[in-house]
């Protein structure tokens, strides 16, 4: 809860971040970012998270209710604005060491403040984390440029996501799993039946079978037309018993 940003917003945008940001902490929220834009005449609108990077609308609600008093009092804005709580969304900004770390393998947009490697531009995937840089696999590679770069963080200008079908996939099953939390964590989820048990797969259950009792086995009939005749129920005659088929 109390890493440090990588990040940190200049002008009025600080000041809300001094103010939201430990009543975000004391919530059990991580603030993002914060942007201040003219748009609707003035919005401020605050990214938080959960520390696993999940953020549901409930959470949004929770925090606008927590903080719209807070920043009434406080007043860091000397005109009227518009509070606008939201999740980072999926392609999100990567403000932390460890948002680094969590979507290792997923592909990124960085901008530096200081050029690194002769540009200030990278787009490439996230090969890990490596003391205070990021390795970066560049897709964008020319002839002569080694594909792999180590950025500094702290020179990170913007760093964000790229929307990717995997990118996707990985959000719809971390948002899908804090809402079955959420609803557990609020009593709404169903109970379940007093019959259920939790079954485990290294005991399943396996019916016992009795043994077979291994039938005596007939002697098979030689092939002679006496055994013949007599499988048939037919009178045998006069048969010479050295006569065969």
């Amino acid at each position: 809860m109390a890493e440090p940003r990588l990040v940190v917003e200049p002008g009025i945008a600080a000041r809300v971040s001094a103010i939201a940001e430990p009543v975000l902490q004391g919530m059990g929220y991580r603030l993002v970012r914060i942007r201040v834009s003219g748009e609707a005449g003035c919005t401020v609108q605050i990214m938080a998270e959960r520390p696993d990077g999940t953020m549901l609308i409930e959470d949004c609600e929770a925090v606008s209710r927590a903080l719209s008093p807070v920043l009434d009092i406080a007043d860091p804005i000397e005109r009227a604005y518009r509070l606008e709580i939201s999740s980072p969304g999926i392609d999100r900004p990567l403000v932390r060491r460890s948002d680094f770390e969590r979507h290792a393998g997923h592909l990124v947009k960085i901008e530096m403040a200081v050029a690194a490697h002769g540009r200030k531009r990278f787009r490439g995937m996230i090969a890990g984390v490596e003391g205070n840089a990021v390795r970066i696999r560049r897709d964008d590679v020319k002839a002569g440029e080694e594909a792999d770069v180590l950025l500094v963080m702290e020179e990170i200008a913007d760093a964000r996501l790229v929307l990717t079908d995997e990118l996707v996939a990985e959000s719809m099953r971390r948002g899908k799993a804090a809402e079955r939390e959420l609803k557990r964590s609020l009593g709404l989820a169903p109970p379940s039946p007093p019959y259920a048990k939790m079954s485990d797969p290294a005991k399943s259950y396996k019916p016992k079978q009795k043994p077979k009792k291994a039938l005596p086995k007939k002697p098979l009939p030689k092939n002679t037309k006496k055994h013949r005749l007599a499988a048939q129920g037919l009178p045998g005659g006069d048969i010479d018993p050295s006569e065969g088929d």
